[in-house]
C-alpha cells in the first residue's frame, strides 16, 4: 500500500528541509524546480542535514511574544509523517532508533513513495509536488508515533467497545471497508481531527491567536477550531459538537488544549462521545511546533494513549478544499466494498 506520508524526527531532533534548486530536472521552458521536489535522493540528504542542524538551534531556543504577552504560535504548518501510528512488531522493545537508523528507514520510505508507478494509481502525487518526501521531509528517531504506552501499541478495546464494533458490523457488513465509517468520506467533517495524525495528503492548516483566543484552520474540509483561554466551562454535556469543546490555557510556553463534548455520531477510532482529548502545542524553534495529544475514553481503550509528532512550518496560503461532487465518491468506494466481498466469499467457496 503506497504511503502519502513523511517522517518525523520528533522532539529529538527537527528540522526543515533545504531548498536545493536544479535546473536540470525541469522541462525545457518552465520555471527551475527544488531538487527536493524532483529528486528522492536529494530530499533524503537535505532531510538527514537539516534534521542535524535544526536540532541544535532548538538548544535554549524561546518562543516569540505577541503583543499581549502569549507565545506566538501564528503561521502555516503541516502535517505528516512516514513514522507509523503503532510500532512494527520487528521493532518491539525499541522505542527508539539510532541517528544512522532512522536515516535508513526514512530512505526506504521514501524510495519506497517515490518509485510508485503512476500507471497502477488513480493518479500520481509526486506529479503535482504532494508526495511526502516533496514536503518539509525529516526522519525520526521515535519508531513509533505513539509514545505511551511504552510499547507503541493502541491499548487493547474494551470488552464494551469490543461490543460496540461487533453489532456495527452486524448492522452494516461495509463497515470494515475504512472510509465507510467516518464522516470525512461523507463530507461531514475533515480527516485533520481533532486530534491530528500526520497521514494525510491535505494535512496543512494554519493558526491564527487575538487576546484571549487561539484558532485554527484546517485545510481539510475548511474545519476551524476556536478556541478561548478566558477559563469558561466546558458547554453542558448534552451539547455534542463535531470538532468537540475546546478549552485552552497556557502552561509556560505551551499551548494546552482540552477539547470534551465529541458528538456522538463522530466515532474517532471507535471512541465515543465521552472521549476526552488533551493537547499540546510547543514552538521548539523557529519552523518547528512540536504536537502531543492524549486519548482518554475508558468506555473505548483499556487505559488512555498518547502520540507525539511534529508540524513543521510551511509557507502559505491554504487552498481552497474540494470534497467528492454528488457523493459519487461515496457511491464508488461502496461498490468497490461490494465487489471486494464478493472476491473473498469466492475464494472462501
Amino acid at each position: 500500500m503506497r504511503t502519502r506520508t513523511l517522517r518525523i524526527w520528533g522532539a529529538l531532533a527537527l528540522f526543515m528541509a533545504l531548498p536545493l534548486i536544479v535546473r536540470a530536472q525541469a522541462p525545457s521552458g518552465t520555471a527551475t524546480f527544488k531538487a527536493t521536489a524532483v529528486d528522492p535522493e536529494a530530499a533524503i540528504k537535505a532531510a538527514a542535514d537539516a534534521a542535524k542542524a535544526a536540532a541544535a538551534a532548538a538548544a535554549n531556543w524561546r518562543p516569540p511574544r505577541t503583543s499581549w504577552g502569549d507565545p506566538d504560535l501564528q503561521g502555516f504548518y503541516l502535517s505528516l509523517s512516514y513514522t507509523p501510528l503503532e510500532r512494527p512488531p520487528e521493532l518491539r522493545g525499541k522505542q527508539f532508533y539510532t541517528e544512522e537508523e532512522a536515516i535508513a528507514a526514512f530512505r526506504k520510505a521514501v524510495e519506497a513513495d517515490a518509485e510508485v508507478d503512476p500507471r497502477t494509481v488513480h493518479y500520481d502525487w509526486k506529479e503535482y509536488g504532494m508526495d511526502a518526501w516533496q514536503s518539509p521531509v525529516r526522519p525520526n528517531l521515535h519508531t513509533s508515533l505513539i509514545v505511551d504506552p511504552p510499547d507503541g501499541r493502541i491499548p487493547a478495546l474494551t470488552p464494551a467497545a469490543q461490543k460496540r464494533q461487533a453489532a456495527a458490523r452486524g448492522r452494516n457488513p461495509q463497515l470494515g471497508v475504512a472510509t465507510l465509517g467516518n464522516l470525512y468520506t461523507r463530507c461531514i467533517t475533515g480527516n485533520q481531527g481533532p486530534p491530528r495524525l500526520p497521514f494525510n495528503h491535505d494535512s496543512e492548516s494554519q493558526i491564527l491567536q487575538t487576546p484571549g483566543y487561539v484558532v485554527m484552520i484546517l485545510q481539510s474540509n475548511n474545519d476551524v477550531r476556536i478556541i478561548p483561554l478566558d477559563g469558561r466551562p466546558h458547554l453542558p454535556q448534552n451539547v455534542g459538537l463535531w470538532l468537540g469543546d475546546a478549552r485552552g490555557h497556557w502552561e509556560a510556553d505551551t499551548l494546552v488544549v482540552e477539547t470534551t463534548n465529541f458528538h456522538h455520531e463522530r466515532n474517532w477510532r471507535g471512541s465515543t462521545d465521552g472521549m476526552k482529548l488533551t493537547e499540546r502545542f510547543t514552538l521548539v524553534d523557529p519552523k518547528t511546533i512540536r504536537y502531543e495529544f492524549t486519548v482518554d475514553d475508558s468506555t473505548t481503550w483499556v487505559r488512555p494513549w498518547s502520540v507525539e509528532s511534529v508540524l513543521p512550518r510551511i509557507e502559505p496560503p491554504l487552498y481552497e478544499f474540494a470534497c467528492h461532487e454528488q457523493n459519487y465518491g461515496l457511491m464508488n468506494v461502496v461498490k468497490g466494498a461490494r465487489a471486494r466481498e464478493a472476491e473473498a466469499a469466492a475464494r472462501k467457496n
